[in-house]
């Protein structure tokens, strides 16, 4: 593993890890140590939401992989995102205990106002951190690889593939939205109180789940260039650029894809669970076909088939959104952010990262070539004329 580690890591890559680790370590320590009113010191506040672009660059990642380097086009990760947050929801919900306005010690607060007689049974073992971080991978894995299974087996690709992903998503929207499916219907699932015995809402809370976002976007991303940097990702690019002819050369491309699928729903799961404590709820309108389609939009402004490009995208859009939406362009947003994936697509197709790439390796190239053939040359050393 060492190995694999190493030699997946380029200079680019290595750095990218290793400003992520600085700003998962820098950040909370000028939150808590800095006083209040310092220059350097980061409100809490801003720890939340550099903590949320943390998890959207982890989902930014599970889509890059499946549609950057398998050119699987996903409209429907928002719901692996959604139902990663509703198990971390789940357990926060059962931490509240007689804590909640009913002083029920087992119902959550909107059960007893639905007139529940009972905990329903899927909510079971949600009072235990473990089960929950269980079911966290677990829940989006298995909905992933049953629907990849079906979808995969029926050489469903292309367009088709991405409608049917934003059906799922949408029907899943629609079942959320119903009080008895018991999951708070509209309102979600919020409140919250501890987790694993800490209030969620201090400030030496935040920092750590800020940190640990940060140490959950180095793992992803760490996995994502084991993945694509090997033999498995040479037959993932491959599936992408010639999808029937590697099918010919005898390679199972349906386990491919099921593998490269389920491990990025896993993925969206663990970043979405990340994200309910930092922002305090969750709801059906995770589930919103437009927030797939969004996270789409980051990984193709960042760069598509780049990781650190989607990562970067995903940071950046959201903090033109969240910079854009609190002043007179709010109601214009979405047209904004419609207008950014048109110009993107036109003048940008390989996205910021992928254009910068494809600027700087030529250069990067001539110059090798310059250094060595001057290295030749003071060494007595020249090519061989093409006539002799």
């Amino acid at each position: 593993m060492p190995h694999v580690l190493t030699r997946s890591l380029d200079r680019s890559a290595a750095l990218f890890v290793v400003v992520v680790a600085a700003l998962g370590v820098l950040i909370p320590m000028s939150n808590l140590l800095l006083p209040a009113g310092s220059l350097l010191q980061v409100p809490t506040y801003l720890v939340a939401l550099f903590g949320k672009y943390a998890c959207y660059a982890v989902l930014a990642l599970a889509i890059d992989l499946i549609w950057g380097y398998c050119g699987i086009l996903s409209l429907g990760h928002g719901a692996f995102f959604a139902l990663g947050g509703y198990a971390m929801g789940m357990y926060l919900m059962r931490q509240i205990g007689s804590r909640g306005v009913y002083g029920n010690p087992i119902l959550p607060d909107f059960m007893v106002f639905l007139n529940y007689p009972e905990l329903p049974w899927y909510w079971n073992g949600f009072d235990m951190f473990w089960f929950a971080a269980l079911m966290v991978t677990l829940v989006p894995g298995v909905l992933a690889f049953c629907f990849g299974w079906l979808a995969f087996r029926s050489r469903v690709t292309g367009v088709y593939l991405s409608i049917i992903t934003q059906a799922m998503t949408y029907a899943l929207l629609l079942g959320f939205f119903r009080n008895d499916f018991g999951f708070g219907g509209n309102n979600g699932l919020t409140d919250f109180k501890d987790i694993l015995g800490f209030n969620v809402q201090a400030d030496g809370t935040r920092a750590a789940l800020f940190a640990l976002s940060c140490v959950a976007l180095i793992i992803g991303f760490l996995i994502c260039r084991a993945v694509v940097t090997s033999k498995l990702g040479k037959v993932l690019i491959a599936i992408r650029d010639a999808e029937s002819r590697t099918r010919f050369l005898g390679y199972r491309v349906e386990s491919y894809k099921l593998f490269v699928f389920t491990l990025s729903a896993c993925m969206a799961g663990v970043a979405g669970a990340l994200y309910v404590p930092q922002v305090g709820i969750i709801n059906p309108s995770e589930f919103a076909p437009g927030n797939s389609i969004e996270a789409v939009i980051w990984v193709a402004v960042g760069g598509r088939g780049t990781l650190i490009g989607a990562a970067l995208g995903a940071v950046v859009v959201n903090y033109a959104k969240t910079y854009f939406t609190s002043g007179p362009l709010a109601p214009y947003w979405l047209f904004m952010l419609g207008a950014l994936f048109i110009l993107v697509t036109l003048l940008l197709p390989r996205g910021i990262v992928g254009t910068f790439n494809s600027w700087w390796d030529p250069w990067k190239a001539q110059r090798i070539t310059a250094s060595a053939a001057s290295a030749a040359r003071e060494d007595g050393v020249s090519e061989p004329d093409m006539a002799e």
